[in-house]
């Protein structure tokens, strides 16, 4: 929280002094979206240095946004009754970006954050009963960022830089810009596939598996109507 305050009881201004630092409401994101880990927050913040991501996380735990707690691989981080708040705020923030904010700079285009975020929106009750390997070719990125894989299972999922060595199901091959719209919610898979825009390889009922996999944003079909 600043150190000084805003001097002002209007609770618009109290509730300012809790978040309205640098990278705050990303940490909430963060939060919200179910990372407890310090490294796991970190990871969809990867620009954020470690040193203020842990004086954001005192800051949150000392406003009684966050409860930290010690666990067995070391501390955890959950967001209290208070905290638990935040989420409408951030959907209401995310229904206002996607509806009003069309411009995306090359900086935003990052794959270790685009396959983060889809990490965590896996829905592993739709995946079949055995590990699959997603590949995802991004054509228009060069050197070791070009390639990823997602190693799906209804236990866990893991994001890899690197083949992890089980093979490849499908492959995903497609432009990280492109891909990024149909993330968003901005072009429907299928239209994407009809433009050539994306490319789908393997078993035809992986193939037209694979959108199921993933849990639908939640403000994103209102934003596209509103829009």
């Amino acid at each position: 929280m600043p150190d000084d305050g805003y001097g002002q009881f209007c609770p618009v201004a109290k509730a300012a002094e809790v978040i309205d630092q640098r990278w705050t409401v990303l940490v909430l994101r963060e939060l919200v979206a179910g990372s407890s880990r310090f490294n796991d927050i970190h990871r969809g913040v990867p620009r954020m240095s470690r040193t203020l991501l842990a004086r954001r996380l005192r800051q949150l735990a000392a406003g009684g946004i966050v409860a930290r707690k010690e666990g067995a691989d070391g501390p955890e981080y959950k967001l209290t009754e208070a905290g638990s708040q935040f989420r409408s705020i951030i959907d209401a923030l995310g229904h206002w970006g996607i509806r009003w904010i069309d411009s995306l700079a090359d900086a935003d285009f990052d794959p270790a954050f685009l396959l983060w975020d889809m990490h965590r929106k896996v829905d592993t009750s739709a995946l079949p009963d055995r590990r699959i390997v997603l590949e995802i070719n991004f054509h228009d990125i060069p050197g070791e960022l070009r390639n990823w894989w997602l190693v799906l299972q209804q236990s866990q999922v893991d994001v890899c830089q690197h083949d992890p060595g089980f093979g490849t199901d499908v492959t995903l091959k497609t432009g990280i810009r492109d891909f990024i719209r149909v993330w968003r919610g901005e072009v429907a898979w299928a239209d994407a596939v009809c433009a050539g825009e994306l490319e789908v390889v393997g078993p035809r009922a992986l193939r037209r598996a694979v959108p199921d996999w993933f849990r639908d944003r939640p403000f994103l079909s209102s934003a596209r109507s509103a829009r």
